[in-house]
C-alpha cells in the first residue's frame, strides 16, 4: 500500500477510501495534495482488487479549496526573463492542475465524493470529476474564485453546467454565493443528503459496497460509456458502445453473472 503526504488511502472489501488529510488547514489543496490526488487515483486505477473509490475529507471540512500560499508562490515558479515564456509556464501549470483532477475521470473505477462541511473553490472542481456526489446536512458549497478576482480554471466551468444546468452554474460562478445541502440536492449537485457526517460515510460506503459487488468489467464499461456520451453526440456514443461490447461483452463476468442467477447464489467476480 503506497503512502502519501497529504491524503490517506485504505482498502477494504474492494473499496478504496481516499481521505484529504490536512485537517489543520481545512484540507486546503497545496501542491503536495494536487500531486497526491493524481498519484492515488492512478494507483486505484491500476490495482485490480479495488473496484470503487470513496473520496472524503478529514476534520471539520471536505476542503477549503486551493491553498493561497501555493497561489502566492506561483510567481517565482513560473518567472522567466521572457514574458512570453512566463505566460507559457503559467499555462503549463494550469494544464497540469487540470490533469490532476481529470485523473478521477480517467480512473476506470467509480469515484463517490462524500462532502461534509465546507467545499470551496478547488473543491468544486474536484467533486465535479467524481461519478457521484453526496453530502451531509452541514455541507455547503461555493465557487469562490470570482471573489479573489480570477476565472475558475481547473474544471468547474466546464463540468458543472452539465451537472446542474447552464443558468444555475453561471449564477453560482458569477456570485460565489453559498449553496447549502438542501439546495445542492435540489439543483442536483448531490444525489442525496445524509443527516450527519457519520451517516454520510456509512451511507456512501454502503452504496460503494453495492457497486463493488457488481461485475467489475461491466462497471468499468458503464463509466466509460457515460463519460464518453457526455462529450459526444448520441450517434457517436452508440457507436462506441457497440464497439465496447463487441470487445468486452463475452467475458468471465457475463458467464459468472448468468450462472449465479440460475443457481441463486451470490456471484464471485474476478477483479
Amino acid at each position: 500500500m503506497p503512502s502519501f503526504e497529504t491524503v490517506t488511502l485504505s482498502v477494504e472489501n474492494h473499496i478504496a477510501t481516499v481521505r484529504l488529510n490536512r485537517p489543520e488547514k481545512l484540507n486546503a489543496m497545496n501542491l503536495a495534495m494536487w500531486n497526491d490526488i493524481r498519484s492515488v487515483f492512478q494507483h486505484i486505477d491500476a490495482t485490480p482488487e479495488i473496484r470503487v473509490a470513496v473520496l472524503e475529507g478529514e476534520g471539520k471540512a471536505f476542503t477549503s479549496g486551493i491553498d493561497l500560499q501555493m497561489m502566492m508562490g506561483l510567481g517565482a515558479q513560473i518567472r522567466d526573463d521572457c514574458d512570453g515564456r512566463t505566460r507559457e509556464n503559467l499555462r503549463r501549470v494550469i494544464l497540469d492542475l487540470q490533469d490532476t483532477l481529470t485523473s478521477l475521470e480517467r480512473c476506470r473505477k467509480p469515484v463517490l465524493a462524500a462532502v461534509h462541511g465546507a467545499c470551496v473553490g478547488g473543491g468544486i472542481d474536484l467533486i465535479c470529476c467524481a461519478d457521484m456526489r453526496y453530502c451531509s446536512a452541514d455541507a455547503w458549497f461555493t465557487i469562490k474564485e470570482i471573489d479573489i478576482g480570477m476565472t475558475a480554471d481547473v474544471g468547474t466551468l466546464q463540468r458543472l453546467p452539465k451537472l446542474i444546468g447552464d443558468g444555475m452554474a453561471r449564477e453560482l460562478a458569477y456570485t460565489a454565493r453559498k449553496v447549502d445541502a438542501a439546495e445542492a440536492k435540489e439543483i442536483r449537485l448531490v444525489n442525496r443528503v445524509f443527516d450527519t457526517p457519520e451517516a454520510l460515510r456509512e451511507g456512501v460506503h454502503a452504496i460503494a459496497a453495492d457497486i463493488a459487488a457488481k461485475a467489475p468489467l461491466a462497471i468499468r464499461g458503464v463509466k466509460e460509456m457515460i463519460t464518453y456520451a457526455r462529450d459526444h453526440s448520441v450517434a457517436d456514443g452508440l457507436n462506441y458502445n457497440a464497439t465496447w461490447n463487441a470487445a468486452m461483452l463475452m467475458s468471465a463476468d457475463l458467464h459468472e453473472a448468468m450462472m449465479s442467477g440460475m443457481s441463486k447464489r451470490p456471484p464471485a467476480f474476478k477483479d
